[in-house]
């Protein structure tokens, strides 16, 4: 194998089977790969990746729920010098044809029963649980040995969420994920005795590139897991399995919603991740009290950058605990104006970002790359603050705040308050157009018990200033999300303002 310069994405794995051969690198239902077995497996994949007529720098889309095989596939473009695109695995139609189409895949990995969304003539090969799987074809492939990438080759297209317009790929390149890799062993204290459990999907870069890819590096002991599910991540808790969970707010808010919150044994768990949405303070309060030896970590970022930028550590929370930290190891940010001027401590602006984690722009939008590293940063489109510490607090992202009045009002804060009455489960809030107030601050409400429209107005007026407080209340069953648990604020404002 010819050998390149520089850190690859693969060849974290590699160190890690090198130094720990024997020590178990994944389980996943009732296969168990040591780290020795993985990497090996990862030179089979790329070989029968390339045997799919691929060549280096081909876009290869993932649609696949969580499995081993998704993992080694990663991996295996990876070290074939392909460029690896996860698709969120809930998508159908135009959403999945425009992801697809736009990235340029010649190759779609799938999973048997998603292969039916992909549009007609799309070119697939099933990931597992067939004959002829991506999987059991490497049991008789032969290890690659060709030409490694390199550092500056891009391994990955992540795809924004498309909360407010349509999502963009971020080009990542294997020296930008690497970088994030050690911010983040740094940042969130990751260690080879960890016991992490992997519930997200792994499409999503938190999960995988804050834990899963970290964690290997590392050398721990990772558990996939199919999804989320409250029941059985309570039963991996108690049984000691797991010690190490990352989870979205959504998540959380369900956990410390179940009726046997207040009574399961979960002293074995000894951090708790939490990200890829704002966090309801309210809800870290009960979470905290509940577990009050329980290490919590907020973790803040965006796809663009690997996706962490910020950390906020369990000790940094006390007085804090709506900040999302301050940056990790690799990462420089800055609080800025409209003409990227630096704003006063204290003072709303939005967060720019300069780090080799950083993605080298928007796969085929050079408009959009243009627009988003003007000056020499990155910008972000969160309005934050930053305090004389250092510490950054997200108030909301800049297309979200609300100008009711001419009044900007932040939906985070109006959440917040709402979120302290017992009678709402989840809130979101958006501004709709109005005569008067040119935009009406409203909330959409998943209730909790009977609760009214003029109770939640009246108990967020005596938390608020007045025009801060909702002028309407919607409820609903549910709010819309995305896979990562991000609230799709864009579908509630079209939803409501009809």
């Amino acid at each position: 194998m010819t050998q390149a310069q520089g850190s690859t994405v693969d060849g974290a794995l590699r160190r890690s089977a090198r130094r720990t051969p024997a020590r178990v690198a994944v389980e996943y239902r009732d296969r168990v790969w040591t780290y020795e077995e993985l990497d090996a497996a990862v030179s089979r994949a790329a070989t029968v990746l390339l045997g799919e007529g691929l060549a280096p720098g081909d876009r290869v889309a993932a649609l696949g729920r969580n499995s081993d095989a998704y993992l080694i596939a990663f991996l295996g473009c990876a070290r074939a010098g392909l460029v690896h695109v996860p698709v969120n695995q809930n998508l159908t139609g135009d959403d999945l044809a425009y992801l697809v189409g736009q990235s340029g895949s010649t190759l779609v990995l799938t999973d048997p029963d998603l292969a039916a969304r992909l549009p007609t003539g799309t070119r697939t090969l099933t990931l597992r649980d067939t004959e002829d799987s991506f999987l059991a074809r490497l049991n008789d492939a032969v290890p690659y040995d060709g030409p490694e990438p390199r550092s500056e080759d891009l391994v990955q297209l992540l795809y924004t969420s498309g909360t407010t317009a349509l999502p963009k790929g971020a080009m990542m390149t294997h020296r930008a994920l690497v970088h994030e890799y050690l911010s983040a062993i740094s940042a969130l204290d990751l260690s080879a005795g960890d016991r992490p459990v992997h519930a997200l999907p792994l499409y999503h870069s938190a999960q995988t590139h804050v834990f899963l890819l970290p964690y290997l590096a590392v050398g721990a002991t990772n558990l996939i897991v199919d999804a989320p599910d409250g029941d059985l991540l309570l039963d991996l808790i108690e049984a000691g399995r797991v010690d190490s969970l990352f989870a979205p707010p959504t998540v959380w808010i369900g956990l410390a919603g179940r009726a046997d919150f207040a009574t399961r044994d979960l002293s074995g768990l000894r951090k708790a991740y939490y990200g890829a949405s704002i966090m309801p303070v309210p809800v870290l309060e009960r979470l905290r009290e509940r577990l009050p030896k329980l290490g919590f970590y907020n973790c803040f970022g965006q796809s663009e950058i690997g996706p962490l930028a910020t950390v906020l550590a369990p000790d940094e929370h006390k007085g804090r605990m709506d900040s999302c930290g301050r940056p990790v190891l690799f990462v420089e940010a800055r609080v800025v104006d409209e003409d990227g001027t630096d704003v006063p401590d204290g003072t709303p602006g939005e967060i720019v970002y300069r780090s080799p984690q950083l993605c080298e722009g928007y796969w085929d939008k050079p408009e959009e790359t243009a627009a988003a590293f003007r000056g020499g940063w990155f910008h972000s489109g969160d309005l934050a603050v930053r305090d004389a510490h250092g510490y950054y607090t997200i108030v909301d992202r800049v297309k979200d705040v609300i100008n009711s009045g001419g009044v900007l009002v932040a939906s985070r804060q109006v959440e917040d308050a709402l979120y302290t009455h017992p009678g709402v489960a989840e809130v979101a809030v958006v501004a709709l157009p109005d005569e008067r107030w040119i935009e009406a601050v409203t909330a959409v409400v998943v209730p909790h018990g009977e609760v009214t429209e003029a109770e939640l107005i009246a108990h967020a007026r005596e938390k608020l200033p007045a025009f801060k407080a909702p002028k309407r209340i919607f409820f609903t069953d549910a709010l819309p999300r995305n896979a990562s648990g991000k609230i799709l604020k864009r579908e509630l404002r079209e939803r409501y303002a009809q």
